[in-house]
This record gives C-alpha cells, sequence and structure tokens, in this order.
C-alpha cells in the first residue's frame, strides 16, 4: 500500500468522538463498514482511540495522535512494525504485534492508523505464578524479540547503541539528577560505582521494546498473544526490557520468567544481566525525579524525592539480593518511559 507521507504540523487538539473515529477507519481500510464503535478498557493519553466493530463482527483499533510527539512516535513505529509483522508470519515472534493495515490523513496534520485488534487481555502481574504457564510464555516472549536481527530497528532509523554508549547515556543521567540537589549522596555514590563498573556494562546490544510494562503486554489462554505500543524500541541493553519484572513480579515468579528467558536466548554471555536490570529499575527513580523538574511540577519532584530517600534506606540496610524485592520503591514506569 502507498502512502503519502504524514503532515508536519499539528493544531491545538480537540478530542475526537467514537464516532469520528470510527469515520477516521473506514477511511483507512477501504471497505470497512462500521457496525458500532466504542473505546477501550485503557484509552492513554497520547492518542484518541477507539476500537472498531464491522458489519462481520471483525474489531480493529484506531489510534489518532493527540499531539506532534505522539504522531512522531507513531511514524517511528510503522516501518519497525512491518517488520516485526514479517518476524510474527514466519514464527520468530510468538506473539501479535499492532501492525497497521491503513492510515488517514488528519485534517490538523499527522495521520491515523488502524490494525486488527488483538485478542487478550491486559497482564495483571498477580496473575503471574511460577512454573511452565505464563511466566515461562512471558520470558520466551521477551527472549524472542531480543533475538530479533538488530537490523530490523536499524532499517526503521530507530536508535541504536553499543554499550560503551549506553553506559554514558546512563552516566549522563545520572549527572543530570545529581545536579537538582535532590538525590541521596550515598545513593549517587552507589549509582556512580556500579556506572564505573566496565565489566558489568560489557554487554551485546538486542533489539529492545524499551517501554515494556504489564500495560503493554497482552495475555490469553495463559500465554502471551500481543505486546503493544513500539515507539520507544531501539537496540539498547536487553536488561531494562527485563527490569519491571524484577521489581512487580513476585521474587518466585521473576526466577521462572528469567529461566525461560535464558532457555529461549540462543547467544546469553551476560553474566551482569540481572543487575543491570536491577539498577535500570532504580535509575527509573531519577528519570522519574527528572521528568518532574523538566515538566516544572512539584507534586511529581516531592513524590520522587521521598522514593529516592526510601531507596536509599533499602539500599543501605537490605542484602543486594533482596533489594527490589518487597517493599521496595518504584516510579510510574509509564510517566519515565519516553525520558529513558
Amino acid at each position: 500500500m502507498h502512502v503519502s507521507a504524514p503532515r508536519a504540523a499539528y493544531a491545538e487538539h480537540v478530542p475526537r468522538s467514537p464516532l469520528a473515529l470510527a469515520a477516521l477507519a473506514t477511511v483507512a481500510v477501504p471497505g470497512l463498514d462500521a457496525f458500532d464503535v466504542r473505546r477501550p478498557a485503557h484509552p492513554g493519553t497520547d492518542f484518541d482511540i477507539a476500537v472498531v466493530v464491522d458489519a462481520a463482527r471483525g474489531r480493529w483499533v484506531v489510534r489518532a495522535p493527540v499531539h506532534a510527539a505522539a504522531g512522531a512516535a507513531l511514524e517511528a513505529e510503522v516501518e519497525l512494525l512491518a517488520g516485526l509483522d514479517r518476524a510474527v508470519h514466519d514464527g520468530t515472534l510468538p506473539f501479535a504485534v499492532p501492525a497497521p493495515v491503513g492510515f488517514a490523513h488528519l485534517p490538523e496534520g499527522g495521520r491515523a492508523a488502524v490494525h486488527a485488534e488483538i485478542p487478550g487481555h491486559t497482564l495483571d502481574v498477580a496473575d503471574l505464578e511460577p512454573g511452565p504457564g505464563l511466566c515461562a510464555s512471558l520470558g520466551r516472549a521477551i527472549a524472542a524479540v531480543h533475538e530479533l536481527p538488530t537490523n530490523v530497528v536499524e532499517n526503521a532509523g530507530l536508535p541504536v547503541y553499543d554499550a560503551g554508549e549506553y553506559r554514558q547515556r546512563r552516566q549522563a543521567e545520572v549527572d543530570e539528577a545529581a545536579r537538582t540537589g535532590k538525590v541521596p549522596p550515598t545513593l549517587l555514590r552507589r549509582w556512580e560505582e556500579r556506572l564505573e563498573d566496565v565489566a558489568l556494562w560489557r554487554f551485546r546490544p538486542t533489539v529492545v521494546h524499551g517501554d515494556l510494562t504489564n500495560e503493554r503486554i497482552l495475555v490469553r489462554g495463559g500465554e502471551v498473544s500481543g505486546i503493544l505500543h513500539w515507539g520507544d524500541a531501539s537496540v539498547a541493553d536487553p536488561a531494562d526490557d527485563l527490569s519491571w519484572l524484577l521489581v512487580a513480579a513476585p521474587p518466585d515468579a521473576a526466577d521462572s520468567i528469567l529461566e525461560a528467558y535464558q532457555l529461549r536466548r540462543t547467544e546469553l554471555l551476560d553474566p551482569h544481566l540481572t543487575e543491570r536490570a536491577l539498577l535500570a529499575g532504580e535509575l527509573a527513580l531519577a528519570r522519574w525525579l527528572l521528568y518532574g523538574v523538566r515538566a516544572g511540577n512539584e507534586d511529581v519532584v516531592a513524590d520522587a524525592v521521598a522514593m529516592l530517600e526510601d531507596l536509599d534506606e533499602h539500599t543501605r540496610t537490605t542484602p543486594a539480593e533482596n533489594i527490589w524485592h518487597d517493599e521496595a520503591p518504584t516510579a510510574p514506569v509509564a510517566a519515565v518511559s519516553s525520558y529513558a
């Protein structure tokens, strides 16, 4: 399908009604006969989204960006999703991706995209139990992403980092957080020691989702059925995609996920993977602080400072292997991801 280049400018956004989104879907997908339209269970903030049901009871998701940054993220996804969809069809990826089947230009600029709805419900971390079921499926799904050839990201024009560059990005992030004067000195020293440990950062960069949380993962029949929102994909540290699980999942479930992950990887010579994943969970608090500072949001800053102080106390009094279990503080991942 030939699609003309998207318009660059966005006007002041006016929320679109479900009927307006359904009309966009019929333009994007010729022959789509809209029978019903409804809001999704989790609408999000960067896109106007609706689920359109056609006359044959097929279900389609239409996404229209609400600002220029969301429009740019959508465009970044389009080329990548084409490559990911090919990997789904050849069996490389064991889950579906939201590959667009059509587009509709928006009057204010940019374009909306339509994809077939992926069956499943959002992952509930409380459902994770150790063993060969959902935990194993989740570990295999993440490993399959990390096994993809890196040119699927490179060809889409998305960021590509080597290990040294990625360590420098994290160091710059810590330096910026330090300049706020709001990070406890002992926590800063902890981070700086780990960032200066060159052995910790000897890893082979892989394709990473870059914004992986439970809200991005769909589950059906006890298995991962789909992964959504690929706009932050890059070639970077595979530990980042595992960080949220080590923070959120029960410890025995996390062990099952990591075991399945390691069995699925064909070349896993990375003894510090888990350590970097735990560090990424800590640095998420620094990104939450920076988000609040950049946005001038004092409530977010205060929240981040409180969590950093809790983490500082936690890391000084808890054995390293238990730092992210039980009561360790966690930043709101969705709000932080775009600043990673």
